[in-house]
């Protein structure tokens, strides 16, 4: 069994300290209530997990939001929030994830199908966020957020899939704005098997501006990239704006450019612009 939340662990992208955190992040109430005799403890299972991972996931998708969105209003981030914590989106963030395999369930559950059901799968991702921030704090959590819900891919049962903020849309507007060329992307690095690549894509306003960014998908990874500049855009504006504000080069704004932060690109990367 360790083996095998080992290789959850890679997925998620945390080690645990305390691997009995992720083993009851795990444990349904199915279980716990098969191999207790008398009366249980709230850490037998899961539910405890579960209550606070919904909160601790509702205040880093608000944080996110407001970050990532700082002209929205209060009406539109609502929204967006509504369909990123909603369960048709994190029972397509769980199955990504594979963590029906993991579940620990009694007999009657697993018979059923458990391991299938929606609300198994987004109880037990809740309570696998709960676990990360028992065990790593605030950041280690915060990653896995961006990473796996801020930033996923939509799925086949989400409601709303194109809600989340097109950063490759405003980045393009800003470039405009400052009077920049228009952004270029490209792939720049592949790595890992076939069936689970990690793509680095890099984009190029002209040629001061780059940014680079990695994703499970070559559009993440893309859109990752354009919120990377575009963040950085905004920031460079808002030192320029202020008088008290020293002149910064490109390079203190933007960070190392792509080729001296991952090496070089290839000679002629797939263009990306379109995509």
């Amino acid at each position: 069994m360790r083996a095998e939340l080992e290789t959850l662990e890679e997925r998620i992208g945390h080690r645990f300290a305390d691997p009995e955190l992720l083993r009851r992040a795990l444990r349904h109430s199915s279980l716990a209530n098969e191999l207790r005799a008398g009366p249980g403890s709230p850490t037998d299972d899961n539910e405890q997990l579960e209550f606070l991972g919904d909160a601790v996931l509702g205040f880093l998708v608000s944080e996110a939001l407001v970050l990532r969105n700082p002209e929205s209003r209060e009406g539109e981030l609502s929204r967006l929030k509504a369909h990123l914590v909603s369960a048709a989106h994190l029972h397509g963030v769980a199955r990504r994830l594979d963590v029906g395999r993991y579940l620990e369930l009694g007999r009657s559950e697993e018979m059923s199908g458990g391991r299938y059901k929606r609300t198994l799968l987004v109880d037990a991702l809740e309570a696998l966020i709960a676990a990360i921030y028992l065990d790593g704090g605030a950041e280690p959590v915060r990653r896995f957020v961006a990473g796996q819900v801020m930033d996923a891919p939509a799925c086949g049962d989400e409601e709303a899939p194109q809600v989340i903020a097109d950063f490759k849309s405003a980045l393009q507007e800003l470039a405009q704005s400052r009077k920049l060329p228009q952004p270029r992307y490209s792939i720049v690095r592949e790595r890992g098997p076939e069936h689970s690549k990690t793509f680095t894509v890099e984009v190029r306003a002209g040629k001061e501006w780059t940014g680079q960014a990695e994703g499970r998908t070559k559009k993440v990874a893309a859109q990752r990239a354009a919120r990377e500049m575009y963040e950085r855009l905004l920031r460079e504006a808002a030192a320029d704006a202020s008088p008290h504000a020293a002149a910064a080069p490109a390079e203190t704004i933007l960070g190392e450019s792509g080729p001296e932060a991952g090496g070089a690109p290839p000679a002629n990367p797939p263009d990306m612009a379109e995509s």
